[in-house]
Order: structure tokens, then sequence, then C-alpha cells
């Protein structure tokens, strides 16, 4: 039943506390790539930039047709560093009424460790269970919850380069996952014999060298979001069946496939395919044991609007939220 104008569900932080669990929305966001992989309409981020006070807006987009839904996610940062707000309009696709609008900045951890996962889920070896963390941060929090869902961790190894951060953060995550988590003293230390690599960092040089990942590893890079942005060094790229969450933004912000190609150490053709298409079964993603892949993931509109969904639909049958009302545009313009 597709939605009808009028009345838009308003879900604010309170609303959507707690509302799904982490495998809800791994779950969720994979029919958003499966969707995307068959030919859903994507498009990667727009960044408007402001020099005096500095700061960008930005803004993604994305149709998921048999989802039901459609939109966008919008939110502004820099500006004399004050705090930023995410706002998510949803729409419906079959009506184009707007059914929702979310507090974005309460999902961003939870969909960006989903569409992670489904990295790893879609490419990692499926006894993979040797993990190597290079970041300490909230990315690197949600990145490693949301990959203990989709494979059985043994040893996770930890690095950052604030030694208090990394013991921190490891002690914590030892007391949560059923996994060793461990800090280690160097990149090297953690990557070496990993059997998945993850990097969340806002590096602008290489976090490790290319050259000791052990045949067979998986790279998930979460921090290629500007094509000054930098975790994975040529080698790491021209070793690897490279996978970008669109190829449209692997070709103008994804900051290491970008310098490899500048290097000459990979053309666009290296692309082997997107992450949708590897989801949905219309490209084979790891072929051997050997293989080294890579999950370049700078944000799409895809994990959002299929979470927002998700979130929409949970909403609605406990009747959460607040009620607005937007007037269609023929009665705006009119005065109806």
């Amino acid at each position: 039943m597709p939605h009808e104008s009028g009345a838009v569900r308003f879900l604010p932080s309170d609303a959507l506390n707690g509302l799904a669990t982490p495998e809800e929305y791994v779950a969720a966001v994979r029919e958003g790539y499966r969707e995307r992989g068959t030919g859903a309409p994507a498009e990667p981020r727009t960044s408007l930039f402001n020099d005096s006070p500095p700061g960008k807006l930005t803004s993604y987009l994305a149709i998921l047709p048999e989802m039901g839904a459609m939109g966008g996610y919008m939110y502004a940062a820099g500006f004399g560093n004050r705090d930023a707000q995410f706002v998510l309009p949803l729409f419906d696709a079959e009506s184009g009424a707007m059914k929702a609008l979310l507090d974005g900045a309460n999902i961003n951890p939870f969909k960006t460790g989903a569409v992670g996962a489904v990295g790893v889920d879609a490419l990692a070896r499926e006894d993979a269970s040797t993990l190597a963390l290079i970041g300490s941060g909230a990315q690197a929090r949600g990145q490693l919850k949301a990959t203990a869902i989709v494979r059985d961790l043994d040893s996770v190894y930890v690095y950052s380069p604030t030694k208090e951060n990394r013991e921190a953060f490891a002690a914590e995550f030892n007391e949560q996952l059923d996994a060793t988590v461990a800090a280690v003293a160097s990149s090297a230390a953690a990557v070496e014999d990993a059997d998945i690599v993850i990097t969340a960092t806002k590096a602008t040089e290489p976090v490790f060298d290319g050259d000791l990942l052990s045949p067979g590893t998986h790279v998930t890079a979460m921090g290629q979001y500007h094509p000054k942005k930098r975790e994975l060094d040529a080698t790491t790229i021209q070793r690897a069946k490279y996978v970008p969450d669109l190829r449209t933004r692997a070709l103008s912000d994804a900051g290491s496939f970008l310098l490899a190609m500048e290097e000459g150490a990979v053309t666009e053709d290296d692309i082997y395919a997107e992450l949708g298409e590897v989801v949905a079964g219309e490209v084979p993603g790891r072929e051997s044991a050997e293989d080294i892949t890579v999950f370049d993931s700078g944000g799409t509109a895809i994990e959002t609007v299929a979470a927002a969904q998700m979130l929409y639909e949970k909403a609605v049958e406990q009747d959460l939220g607040k009620e607005m009302e937007f007037s269609p545009a023929s009665q705006a313009l009119t005065g109806e």
C-alpha cells in the first residue's frame, strides 16, 4: 500500500534509541545493497564547501523500489567546529509521498557498522576468525560489533597511535565479545596473519604496508571519503579485488584508489565490482581462498535509506514518534 501525502512521522533520537538490533541493521543494509546490485538508483555524496567560516554541506540520494523507500541524508560540518546535525527524509517509492523524517545522527554508527559487516560477509573467507582493527574511535567500535555478527571471531588485534586509547578499547571489548581482544604496538603487528583487516581512521597516509597482507585476507577501509584521505597504499589496491560501495564514488572521492591510479598502480578498469553486484550474485565475490579483497566504503544513501525504512516500519508497529503535517506542493503554491 503506497503512503498517501499528508501525515509525516517524525522520529527523534529518543524514538530510535534501541528500536532495532545490530542484526536488524545488517539485514536491512544487505537488502539495500542487493537492490542496488540489480539496478536500484543511487548517487554518491555531493558536498558544497564554504570558505568563511570554513565548513561543508553534504547530501546523498538513493531509491530502493522493492523496499518501497527512497530518500537522502543531509548534514553540515565544520563552521567553527560547532556540532553537526543529520537529517533524513524518507519518501514512499510508489507514491512519492514523504512518510518520515528521522534524526539521522542516531542511526549513523549503526548503519555504517552494518555496511562494513555486509562487505565482510560478501568478501571475507567464511572461516575468517582473526581481525586486525586499525583505529579505536566510534567508527572502530561500530565496525567491530557488526563484524562479530557475520564472522565467528577468535582473536582481535587493535592498534591506534595513542597507547591508552587502544588499551582501553581492548579491555572494553574483551568483556563484550567471546573473542580475545588485544592492543598491539604497531599496525604491522595487527595486520600480519590477519584474516580480516578493518581501517577506521581519518588518515591521509597509508596505515599499513600492503606487502604484509597474507593471501586470502579481506580488507575493509572505512575512512575513504575524500580524495586526500588514504588509509590503503597502492600495493594493497593493486594486490586486491577492489570493490567500492559505488563505482562513481570510487572515481570521485575514494582517496586510496585515486592516489593508486595517480601512481600508475591501477586503472579505472581495476574496479572489480560494486558491493551490490556481489551481494546480488551478479558478480562472484571471492573466487579462491587465496584472493585478497578490498571493500572501500565512503558512505552512501543505500545503507541510510534501507536502515531508515526498517526503523520506520518498526516505529509504525509500535506507534513511536510524532505525527506532523506537510502540505503537498499543489496546496502550498495555491494557498488552499
